[in-house]
């Protein structure tokens, strides 16, 4: 999806994920939205998240900012794309509640703020907090491996690894 804006070939190195959210991990087959529970955009997983903060879960170059802020796609030097989707049917908020920290072309390292939001406002005015992380060139990858634990810790928790093909 990003690759022929990142501009060259990818290195080939295993990427490891750490969680873009502190809260509970969500498998994406529950998440209550078809275009993320089966897969039409990718492989992943959600979150639940328990405070209004998104950070970079691995070091990339921004490739887009939605202009609502509720969502980004990040890549890495490896070629992994990832987008994060914060909360569902957020679209319809346009913007009010987020705050991107972000512009398309920043690169980030990984911890690094990406975007802040209205916990509460999004509880309110969308369908769900629960918030996807797709790989959305899973299917370009060698292996993708999930966290098996429940709960994440935003910039610690080992959330995703990734090997390219």
């Amino acid at each position: 999806m990003f690759k022929k804006l990142f501009g060259k070939k990818a290195e080939q190195n295993t990427d490891v994920l750490t969680s873009p959210a502190t809260g509970k991990i969500v498998p994406l087959e529950e998440v209550p939205d078809p275009v993320f529970s089966e897969k039409m955009m990718g492989d992943g997983l959600a979150i639940e998240p328990s405070e209004g903060v998104i950070v970079a879960p691995v070091d990339g170059k921004v490739m887009q900012v939605f202009p609502t802020k509720h969502a980004l796609g990040l890549i890495t030097n490896a070629g992994t794309e990832i987008l994060i989707h914060i909360g569902l049917e957020t679209v319809g908020m346009k913007g009010e509640g987020f705050e991107a920290h972000v512009k398309e072309g920043d690169l980030v390292k990984k911890g690094d703020t990406l975007v802040t939001f209205d916990l509460n406002l999004v509880r309110e005015r969308a369908k769900s907090l629960i918030t996807p992380i797709i790989i959305t060139n899973s299917a370009e990858m060698q292996s993708l491996e999930k966290a098996s634990t429940t709960e994440v810790v935003k910039g610690e928790s080992t959330f995703i690894t990734v090997t390219p093909k």
